[in-house]
Parts: structure tokens; sequence; C-alpha cells
């Protein structure tokens, strides 16, 4: 199963927060406060988001942190290598930070390279904007017929008067 960090999810959450915040500058308490998500995992998500290019930090009594670029402009993608490193599905693809101990005999070498090229420019179609505003394209959206019962949500219907 490809499953992204919590911290991932953690930094989209943030970004999102950043770029609703009117007053520009947003500090990390004030960001967990608002999210719920605990200051000292929203400070590692910022410096990891800082380090990256994505967020910028202001000293001083009115410091606190802001995005870079407005969220059309930010990726998932792009938030993804920042917090958790290349997108790699397995240990073989061009640019996975590991190694596979069997790569000089696979037969299988290589072969995950398209994959990984096509989710990750999958990845890099779709904006935080996209995933703030729900407005992910319907190409990158599984069809409803193969929604699984589980992953569906019933919808309670008014009340008849």
């Amino acid at each position: 199963m490809l499953r992204l960090s919590k911290l991932t999810d953690y930094a989209v959450v943030v970004l999102v927060r950043l770029s609703s915040g009117s007053d520009g500058v947003q500090t990390s308490p004030g960001i967990a406060a608002s999210t719920g998500i605990p200051e000292p995992t929203v400070a590692k998500v910022l410096k990891s988001l800082s380090a990256a290019g994505l967020v910028t930090s202001q000293r001083g009594a009115r410091g606190g942190y802001r995005p870079v670029r407005a969220l059309s402009a930010i990726p998932v993608a792009e938030v993804i290598a920042a917090v958790d490193g290349p997108i790699a599905l397995t240990a073989c693809v061009e640019g996975s930070s590991t190694g596979c101990d069997s790569e000089h005999l696979c037969p299988m070498r290589g072969r995950w390279d398209p994959v990984n090229e096509a989710i990750k420019h999958a990845l890099s179609e779709i904006s935080l904007a996209d995933m703030r505003d729900a407005t992910v394209r319907r190409l990158f959206r599984m069809p409803a017929a193969d929604v699984p019962a589980a992953m569906t949500v019933p919808v309670p219907l008014p009340a008849a008067e």
C-alpha cells in the first residue's frame, strides 16, 4: 500500500492554515491551537517546509511563518518531497534514497520507473488549492461505481414536515 506519513498530512493542513491567515504571519502555537495538531509537531513540520522553501519565517515580537507562494502554485508532490523525501514506490526506482540488496540480480530493475513517474506526475498536477477547494480533477478521482461501500458516507435526508 502506498501511504504518506502523518507529517505530510499535517504539512498540508499547516500550509492551508497559513494561507488562510489574513494577518500574513502566524505562529507555531497559533497554528497548533487552530488545527489541533500538537505544537512540537507543527514546529517540526514548519522546519521541513522552511528548509524546502515553501514557507518563510520572520523573527521578533511580530514573528512567525507565512507561505512563500499561493496554494494554487504548490503541488502536492512538492509537499511530499519536502517532508518525506523523493517520491519512490520501491527501493529500485530512479532517485530513491534507499538501495536494494538484490538490485544487480533483479529482472524488474528499472521497470517501476514509468509507474513511479506517472504517480509523481499526477501528484504534481494537484495543487493544495485543489485539495482545499475539493476540486481535484475527475481524471484523478475514482469513479463512483468503483468506490467500495465501506468508503461511502450516507447523507441524511431532510425531515419530512
